[in-house]
């Protein structure tokens, strides 16, 4: 499990899940959250291979919205355009690269919270 980050928590619990009590509020909490603080589209890297997909690690992606919040229910994926095609992805499987610092800290929020191990 990676170290805990008490700022980073801070600012999920008061921004991202507040007074989410089961995992609808949840998965709604982070989909408004996140589509509060990304500005689209961005380029991202690959940074993991994904069994549902044609994507290679270091492969570079244009993200370009989030799915619709009604395919959120177990987790956050992303709509992209690359050379390998225009499809979905889950989210924590890019990392943005030239994206605005709110897009990076709320993308960078969801890695963490899911490689905490927690989930909706």
């Amino acid at each position: 499990m990676i170290p805990e980050e008490p700022e980073r928590d801070h600012r999920i619990d008061d921004e991202a899940i507040v007074d989410c009590y089961h995992e609808t509020e949840r998965a709604m909490g982070w989909y408004y959250y996140l589509e509060g603080k990304i500005t689209f589209p961005f380029s991202a890297v690959i940074r993991i291979k994904h069994p549902f997909n044609p994507l290679q690690v270091d492969e570079i992606v244009t993200v370009d919205a989030l799915i619709p919040e009604e395919h959120c229910e177990h987790g956050i994926s992303v709509e992209i355009t690359s050379d390998s095609g225009d499809f979905a992805i889950p989210l924590e499987q890019a990392i943005p690269i030239d994206a605005d610092s709110e897009t990076k800290e709320a993308i960078l929020d969801w890695h963490y919270w899911k490689a905490r191990g927690y989930q909706f």
